[in-house]
């Protein structure tokens, strides 16, 4: 089951954060054999979505994802609330959702 983790991103510019997948005793889980997605969307059933850029923190080891938005993104985004997600994709095809939330865009006020 994914995590939740609710996201607030100011509008106009870059965004990042960084997530920790952990197996289910706490321990940081080795990416080394991973790829990861993330999308943010208006809704679940939208048809169009703006993908986070996806980077593993190095050393692998530590479990570490840093997921982030270009300011051109973001001002691409109106105000108002957002889905998203992170799915990490094993080497052998398997796909596991590691966190889910809303992603608050809040406006802009200097441009």
């Amino acid at each position: 089951m994914a995590t939740l983790s609710n996201l607030f991103i100011d509008q106009d510019a870059d965004f990042s954060t960084t997530v920790t997948v952990n197996d289910g005793s706490g321990s940081p889980i080795d990416l080394t054999a991973y790829t990861a997605i993330a999308q943010i969307r208006k809704s679940y059933s939208s048809s169009t979505s703006t993908s986070f850029s996806v980077t593993f923190v190095s050393p692998r080891t530590t479990g570490q994802i840093t997921l982030s938005l270009t300011d051109v993104q973001t001002a691409a985004l109106s105000a108002g609330r957002y889905v998203y997600d992170l799915v990490i994709i094993a080497s052998g095809g398997d796909k596991t959702r590691v966190v889910e939330g809303i992603a608050t865009i809040k406006p802009s006020v200097s441009r």
